[in-house]
């Protein structure tokens, strides 16, 4: 199941193929990715709401979790661990794991990072990080934890994998995640590239790095991801029609 990015704001299923795409081919599995609504027409937790009923679908259509990852990028990041720690606390059954591509994980942006890739980072300024939290949380606080779950209570989470580029603004946005997850003793995964744009992942077959995030991330996938429980965990790997088509 894949999240795109496009901080809340922009973006769609459509716009994220090339990652999507990568991912089915370079792990075997079939990709779900969800159109959540956007703000500011729809603001927190709208897009949460969506994934969390995506997922809970998902699972209504006979899939076990444990054959079920996770994925998303930027806000798309962001969102995942959302919707982790919503599924965590409902006591839904959580995914085999989950892969995040420079993950936006505090729209409070409180991160060091923030201030010393300033600059350097090819996408954003700091200032950016406050007019789209803006537009996404209206009202609802920055430190909201499934806004922002750099700020949450990180226990009893699947497998992550982090990736992000060194001079991203959003580089402590990952490390923080990755050490409360470590802090729990949860496992995680931070893998730091250098000198690479945001979610360069979307560069797949131009800029080498993306080709080997990605199989980076469809191996950790492959290495979770529950094979041969039932029919509906076998066809995700097998390439076999799902069941609910």
């Amino acid at each position: 199941m894949y999240l795109h990015g496009g901080g809340y704001v922009s973006c769609s299923a459509a716009t994220h193929r090339p990652i999507t795409a990568a991912l089915a081919r370079l792990s075997g599995c079939r990709v779900f990715s969800l159109d959540y609504r956007l703000a500011p027409e729809h603001r927190f937790p709208a897009a949460l709401d969506d994934a969390v009923a995506a997922y809970q679908w998902l699972l209504g259509q006979g899939l076990l979790a444990s054959a079920i990852s996770l994925a998303g990028d930027s806000a798309g990041g962001g969102l995942l661990l959302g919707l982790l720690l919503r599924a965590r606390d409902s006591g839904l059954p959580l995914p085999a794991c989950a892969v995040c591509f420079s993950a936006w994980t505090d729209l409070a942006g409180t991160g060091a990072s923030v201030r010393s890739n300033d600059g350097r980072c090819a996408m954003f300024h700091a200032e950016n990080i406050a007019e789209f939290a803006a537009a996404y949380l209206g009202g609802a606080s920055p430190f909201d934890p499934y806004a922002s779950p750099a700020h949450a209570d990180l226990s009893g989470l699947p497998p992550l994998l982090l990736q992000v580029g060194s001079t991203e603004l959003l580089l402590d946005d990952s490390r923080r995640v990755h050490d409360k997850v470590q802090e729990t003793k949860g496992i995680s995964q931070l893998k730091i590239y250098d000198d690479l744009a945001h979610c360069w992942q979307m560069l797949d077959g131009v800029v080498p790095e993306a080709h080997d995030a990605l199989r980076q991330a469809a191996a950790f996938i492959r290495g979770h991801v529950e094979v041969g429980a039932n029919d509906t965990a076998s066809f995700i790997r097998e390439g076999r029609p799902p069941p609910f088509e």
